[in-house]
């Protein structure tokens, strides 16, 4: 759904812009190799306008100034790179990537935030699978219902990748929303098949973004809102033990950054990069590889 309106986007601003640009050539006689140029440039010119508003916003009073254009710089590029070259593109199916049978690594259900798709995870899927595991990556839909709804389509994915690999249990990986896709799945369906669940920038206390959103998951991810308090209240230490979080202290999109914890865990803090960028960033690859590599050498233990 997401990958076909942003194709269409793509192709009406394209066809707009190439009827403006034959204009300028023909009457202007401006150069069409400029025109080119501006073509490409402008979309990043605009997205990097748009970060720099967000993050500029969502900065704390007193912090740094040099790491938070660092993240204006990364994100904007990021944001570039997956919103015109990776989502438009991104399958309408879910997307597997299946292990050779040698492999015995955990197998691996990789779930997007709002309003994305698989494809923000262009770059860690093939890294993740490349490690040895089953990867499955899925689109969430539809876009503006209930996080509780997509607790099904959670339990579908994970029965699908332990039929395929034969393995009991799962490691999870939710950017953004999806950790608490992650966690709405938990409460609804048991953990008894979660080895680990990562979440990267998780709005795990809410966002001050958006204070007055209107539309269902939205308003589930508004700052210390009633739904995250009774998911929180729902969690046993035992099931909250699963969880590895982490977050930028630069988050444009999910802040209070810092505070996006929950009781009895401790956040990884990137610092430098922005919100999509974690999903991109190979420090943030790197240690979610190490999570992973932990768990499966806990389970070797057992």
């Amino acid at each position: 759904m997401l990958a076909a309106f942003l194709r269409r986007w793509f192709f009406w601003q394209t066809l707009g812009y190439g009827a403006l640009s034959a204009y300028l050539v023909w009457v202007w006689q401006w150069q069409a190799w400029w025109l080119l140029v501006a073509w490409l440039a402008l979309p990043l010119l605009i997205l990097g306008v748009w970060t720099a508003k967000l993050t500029l916003r969502s900065r704390p009073l007193g912090s740094g100034g040099w790491v938070w254009w660092k993240a204006i710089a990364g994100e904007t590029w990021a944001i570039y790179r997956l919103l015109v070259w990776a989502m438009p593109w991104a399958r309408a199916n879910s997307q597997m990537l299946q292990a050779g049978a040698q492999h015995q690594q955990l197998p691996m259900l990789l779930i997007h935030g709002y309003c994305c798709n698989h494809g923000v995870w262009r770059d860690m899927a093939p890294r993740l699978h490349a490690l040895g595991h089953t990867v499955l990556a899925i689109n969430l839909e539809p876009f503006f219902c209930s996080i509780d709804d997509y607790a099904l389509q959670v339990e579908q994915a994970v029965a699908q990748l332990r039929a395929q690999t034969g393995q009991q249990r799962v490691a999870l990986v939710g950017h953004s929303m999806g950790g608490l896709v992650i966690r709405a799945w938990m409460r609804a369906y048991g953990d008894a098949q979660v080895a680990v669940a990562v979440t990267l920038g998780s709005p795990h206390q809410g966002t001050q973004i958006t204070p007055h959103a209107k539309l269902a998951n939205a308003r589930q991810m508004v700052w210390a809102n009633d739904w995250l308090q009774a998911l929180q209240a729902s969690e046993s230490p035992q099931r909250r033990a699963l969880l590895r979080l982490a977050l930028t202290a630069q988050d444009a999109i999910v802040f209070p950054q810092t505070e996006q914890t929950l009781p009895g865990l401790d956040a990884q803090v990137f610092r430098g990069i922005g919100h999509l960028q974690l999903c991109t960033d190979a420090r943030v690859f790197a240690w979610v590889a190490a999570q992973l590599h932990a768990c499966e050498k806990q389970q070797a233990i057992r």
